[in-house]
C-alpha cells in the first residue's frame, strides 16, 4: 500500500466513517464479526491498489444494501404493524390449496408429506446459490460493462428497499413458522432452516442451520426477495445478450421459485409477490429512472468513479 497517493483528508474521512459505523452498531446492539470484517474489507480494498479501490467503490451499492438490511434489527417490523400469521396461510390455501383426502393443504404441507431425496438435494443446491449467483453476475458485469453493472446494482438495491418497506407494512410469517408455532405470535423467535435441514442431513454439514438459525428477521416472508433476485439477474442477462447463459439463469430462477415453496420458507403468494415487485421496479427503473439526471449520474459513476485511473485522492 502506498498511502502517499492519498490526501490526509481522504484517510481521515475513511477512518471517521469506519469509526462511526462500528460505534453505531455498538450503540444499537453489538459489534459482530461481520461488522469488523466489512470495515477491514473496505479499508483494505480501498487502499491496497487502484484496481481494488475501483472495485470496492463499484460494489459500495451492495454494501449499502447490507447495511440497511442489518439495521432492520433496530426496529422489528412486528413493532410497527400487526404480524400476520393465519391470514397468509388461509389465503394460500384458498388460492393454491391441494385436496389431500378429506383435507385441503397448502403446497408446503403437501411437499412435507411427498418429499424425496433428489428434490431435497436440488432445492438445497439452488438455495445455496440464491445470493452467490446474483453477486457473481455483478462481478461479471463489472468486468464487462460498467454502465450496465451500475444500473443492475441500483435496480438490485431499489428492489430490496421496496421489499424492506413492505416487510414493515405487512409483517408476515413464513410457512415453517405455522408448522412449528401455529397461529400464535411468539416474539423473539429465531429463524429456522425448515425443510432445508434435510439437505444438511444429506451432506452431513449444518450449512443451512448455521445460516438461518441466527436470523431474527422472521416475520418477513412477503415479498420473497429470494424470488425477486433471479428476475433481476435474468433481465440484465437479456440486456447483455448473454446467449446460452440466459437459459442457465432461467433454470436458476425457476429452481429458486420451486425451492422456496418446497423447503417451507415461502408460500406461493410470497413468491408471486416477490416476482411482481421485481418486475414493477425494473419497469419503473428502465422507464422513468434511467433517464435524465439519473442516467447522467450512472454514466458518471460507471466511467469516472469505478473506471477512473486517477491516482491522487
Amino acid at each position: 500500500m502506498n498511502f502517499k497517493r492519498f490526501s490526509y483528508k481522504n484517510i481521515a474521512i475513511n477512518g471517521l466513517i469506519a469509526a462511526i459505523y462500528l460505534f453505531w452498531n455498538q450503540y444499537i446492539g453489538e459489534v459482530k464479526f461481520e461488522h469488523y470484517f466489512l470495515v477491514f474489507l473496505w479499508l483494505f480494498l480501498f487502499y491496497a491498489h487502484q484496481k481494488t479501490r475501483r472495485f470496492v467503490l463499484g460494489f459500495s451499492i451492495f454494501i449499502i444494501f447490507w447495511i440497511v438490511y442489518d439495521a432492520m434489527r433496530i426496529l422489528p417490523n412486528y413493532e410497527v404493524n400487526t404480524a400476520h400469521i393465519q391470514e397468509p396461510y388461509n389465503f394460500e390455501k384458498h388460492l393454491f390449496g391441494i385436496q389431500l383426502g378429506n383435507s385441503l393443504v397448502t403446497p408446503n404441507e403437501y411437499f412435507v408429506i411427498y418429499s424425496n431425496t433428489f428434490l431435497d438435494f436440488l432445492s438445497g443446491f439452488f438455495y445455496l446459490n440464491w445470493m452467490p449467483i446474483p453477486l457473481g453476475f455483478a462481478v461479471y458485469l463489472y468486468m464487462k460493462d460498467k454502465y450496465l453493472f451500475t444500473s443492475y446494482s441500483l435496480a438490485f438495491l431499489l428492489v430490496n428497499l421496496v421489499g424492506f418497506v413492505i416487510y414493515y407494512i405487512y409483517p408476515a410469517a413464513p410457512p415453517w413458522y405455522v408448522k412449528l408455532y401455529g397461529f400464535d405470535l411468539h416474539l423473539g423467535v429465531l429463524g429456522n432452516s425448515a425443510e432445508l435441514s434435510r439437505f444438511d442431513d444429506l451432506v452431513g454439514v449444518p450449512v443451512f442451520a448455521n445460516i438461518y438459525n441466527k436470523n431474527a428477521n422472521v416475520l418477513a416472508a412477503i415479498p420473497s426477495l429470494h424470488a425477486a433476485y433471479p428476475v433481476i439477474v435474468l433481465f440484465y442477462a437479456f440486456k447483455k445478450k448473454m446467449g446460452m447463459m440466459k437459459i442457465f439463469f432461467t433454470v436458476f430462477m425457476l429452481g429458486i421459485w420451486f425451492s422456496a415453496v418446497y423447503t417451507g420458507h415461502h408460500y406461493v403468494i410470497d413468491v408471486l409477490t416477490g416476482i411482481l415487485v421485481a418486475i414493477f421496479i425494473l419497469f419503473l427503473f428502465e422507464k422513468y429512472i434511467v433517464v435524465g439526471k439519473i442516467k447522467n449520474w450512472i454514466q458518471h459513476f460507471s466511467s469516472e468513479v469505478i473506471a477512473s485511473k486517477t491516482e491522487r485522492i
